[in-house]
């Protein structure tokens, strides 16, 4: 049984990069597939892919963003922040800057999930889910 899915989501693409996977598999759910979003929109994934034929809520495949010179992963750190047994919201105005605006935050907001820059502009604050960088 999982207790928390965004840390398994969260675990599974930080293990495959590790790894030096391509490619990763991950079961769906809505706020998952949301943060995939955001992931591709910011360029820290090279694409993604909803399947609905797995599961009861289908899977998200991943494909994971390399540099072409150097084979680093773009993601070199991804980290929860709120966690079942100790929730962090934040006002608009307390969003933390990761690494100096070169980084992101993903926040789960009452206007939906977004990055941290992007509920600043739409000034409403909500539960820090991980940072991106």
């Amino acid at each position: 049984m999982n207790i928390d899915p965004i840390s398994d989501f969260l675990t599974r693409v930080r293990n495959a990069v590790k790894a030096g996977h391509r490619v990763v598999e991950i079961p769906a759910s809505n706020l998952k597939k949301e943060i995939t979003k955001i992931l591709f929109d910011q360029g820290y994934i090279l694409s993604y892919k909803f399947e609905d034929d797995k599961g009861p809520q289908g899977t998200i495949k991943i494909a994971l963003k390399y540099d072409k010179l150097t084979k680093d992963p773009v993601i070199k750190k991804i980290q929860r922040i709120s966690k079942p047994g100790l929730r962090k919201y934040t006002s608009s105005s307390t969003i933390p800057r990761i690494l100096n605006g070169l980084g992101i935050a993903i926040v789960s907001t009452s206007h939906g999930v977004m990055t941290g820059k992007q509920a600043q502009e739409k000034n409403v604050g909500g539960e820090v889910l991980c940072y991106v960088y």
